[in-house]
């Protein structure tokens, strides 16, 4: 499971990564980066009812959780990400989510390092 340290809880570092990150979309998801300062990443999920029922909603968070928690060390410091399903996450195999999550994290990276010419 992801830390508690490690999750977003305020609407301020929410609507940072919405409204001023970069964003990356898959079928299962969409997943949004910004940066604020020099901290640990956060992560914060979002996961509306248009995903389905509170017992389909909170397994589809708890799979997200744990997926982040393996991909938290490749993220910059002072990150803020915000990863929202979409309703197919909900009949999603762990393994899709993963590879998808895996994809758009990869494409939001490679985009912030040719934007910032910070390379690896």
């Amino acid at each position: 499971m992801l830390s508690q340290h490690s999750r977003m809880r305020r609407g301020k570092e929410f609507e940072a990564a919405i409204k001023r990150g970069k964003r990356a979309g898959r079928p299962t998801l969409v997943v949004h980066l910004g940066i604020s300062g020099e901290g640990s990443p956060l992560v914060g999920f979002v996961v509306s009812k248009a995903v389905g029922g509170a017992v389909t909603r909170n397994k589809v968070k708890r799979r997200l959780r744990h997926l982040m928690r393996d991909r938290l060390h490749g993220l910059p410091r002072g990150s803020l990400l915000v990863v929202r399903a979409n309703p197919p996450a909900a009949s999603a195999r762990f393994e899709q989510l993963a590879a998808e999550l895996d994809l758009a994290l990869d494409r939001l990276l490679r985009r912030r390092e040719s934007s910032t010419g910070v390379h690896k």
